[in-house]
Parts: structure tokens; sequence; C-alpha cells
């Protein structure tokens, strides 16, 4: 693990931490003044986009890792965070509060927005600093960039394909009206069940790759990324509670037995919407 700055990295965690904490406590505030938590969703991209802005910049200013390197992971990380608060931001418009934070708000003692913040806003903030760590390492990775990197950059771009793809199919379904109380097994919901979760997936662990291409220690500092998103995108917040809400809706049973639950394939059968 020798060439690897360490204190110039843990300089550069630092902030990172300090952007993460900063874009929550700023929708903290504009939560609070609007009555809305969901609003927190929206700064779940733009936190991982701010730590690359800052970390590079840091590293830059530094001198520190390769400039190709820096660019390309900063460059990615912000595309996407960006790309996602933005689709969020949209999905919620002219909406009241998301049913989940009513529920977890519904069991706070005393102030509730004192409680959002403890269990929401400050947790996301940490999270943000945890899975935004491969971007702080191949910021400050030493050694210019080899195929590593451009197969992680691949595997991101497949993902952000996923995602994209995958929330513009399903904002034109639910727009028909015809489409109405029916679940959307078009497109790539026809090859898996959550197209936006394996995006995100493919996203995360490339990124990873391009932190492997900086070193061991930066591979070593930055793996535990990839595993808490894998964990909280199927078995945490996304794919398990998503599918405990579905469970009971007509055709879903149906939908799930013909089509892949995470990593894509050709659907068992088709068939056209089931009604829900």
């Amino acid at each position: 693990m020798n060439g690897f700055p360490w204190s110039a990295f843990a300089v550069g965690a630092g902030w990172a931490a300090a952007a993460a904490l900063a874009v929550l406590l700023v929708t903290f505030a504009v939560a609070v003044r609007k009555g809305v938590h969901r609003v927190v969703d929206v700064a779940w991209g733009l936190g991982f986009a701010a730590v690359a802005v800052v970390t590079c910049g840091l590293a830059a200013a530094a001198g520190e890792g390769d400039p190709g390197r820096r660019t390309l992971v900063g460059v990615l990380t912000v595309v996407w965070g960006v790309r996602l608060a933005a689709h969020i931001a949209r999905r919620g418009r002219g909406h009241g509060e998301d049913p989940r934070y009513d529920a977890m708000l519904a069991k706070a003692r005393g102030n509730r927005n004192l409680y959002a913040l403890r269990m929401v806003y400050l947790l996301q903030a940490a999270l943000v600093w945890v899975v935004a760590l491969p971007v702080t390492a191949a910021a400050y990775g030493p050694g210019s960039p080899s195929v590593l990197a451009w197969a992680g950059a691949v595997v991101w771009a497949t993902g952000l394909v996923f995602e994209a793809v995958g929330d513009a199919q399903l904002a034109r379904f639910k727009a028909d009206p015809a489409n109405r109380g029916r679940i959307m097994d078009r497109g790539l919901w026809s090859w898996t069940r959550h197209p936006n979760y394996f995006g995100d997936f493919c996203v995360w662990w490339g990124l990873f790759l391009i932190a492997c291409d900086a070193g061991t220690a930066a591979a070593a500092v930055s793996v535990v990324s990839p595993l808490v998103m894998t964990y909280l995108l199927i078995g945490g917040s996304g794919k398990r509670l998503l599918e405990r809400h579905m469970a009971d809706r007509p055709g879903w049973a149906e939908y799930a037995a013909r089509t892949s639950g995470f990593f894509p394939r050709p659907p068992r059968r088709s068939g056209s919407a089931q009604d829900a």
C-alpha cells in the first residue's frame, strides 16, 4: 500500500464529510420551512455531487492524484448525482409527505423535526460519506488510469442507462391514464423488477473499479461502499421493502414469477401488463 497519500486523503475525507453534512443540513432547513421531509430524497444525489466537487477540487489544489482519473471519477459522480436529484424532484413535485416519513415520524417522541434530523438527515449524511469513499480514494490515487478505470466507466455507464431508461419508461407508463392500477412490466421492467436499483448497483461497483485502478490502498479503503450499497438496494430499504409493499397487489405474483428479481434476464414468459 506504499505510495498512497494517506495524510492528504484524510484531509479530503474530512472535507467530504463536511460537504455531505452541509447539503443535508441545508435540506433539513428547507424541509422544515416547507413542512415536508420527502425533499431529503433529492439531497441523496446532490450530496454525492457535492462530495465529488469538494474532494476532486482539494486533491487538484494539493497536487495529489492523477488528473485523468480524478476528472473521470468526479464527472461520473456529478452526472449521476444531479440526474438522480432532478428525477426525484420532478417525481415529487406537487405531492405531500412521503408515507415512509409519515410512518417514521409517527414514532417520534417530542419534536418531530429534531427526530427527523437525527434519524434521517444525519444518518443520510453519514451514508453519503461512506458510500462516496471510492470517489475520494480515486481522486487521491497515484498513477495513470489503466484499462481497469475504463472498465469501471463502462460498468457505471451500464448502470446509468438502466436507471435513466427505467425511470423514463415508468414515468411514461404512469402518465397514461389507461395504465392506472396496472403493474409496469414493459421495457427494462420485463427483464428485471428493479432496473433502477440494478442501475444503482452498477454505478457504485463501476466507481469502485475506478478506485481499484488507483491501487490496493484505494481499493481497501473504499470496498465498503459497493458492499453497503448492495445491501441497501437488495436487502435493506430498496428491493425488499418495495416488494413487501407490492406483494398483495393482484397481478404481482404472476409478474414476479416471470421476471428476474434483480439481475436482468429475458422474461420466462412474455405477457401484457397485469391489473393491480
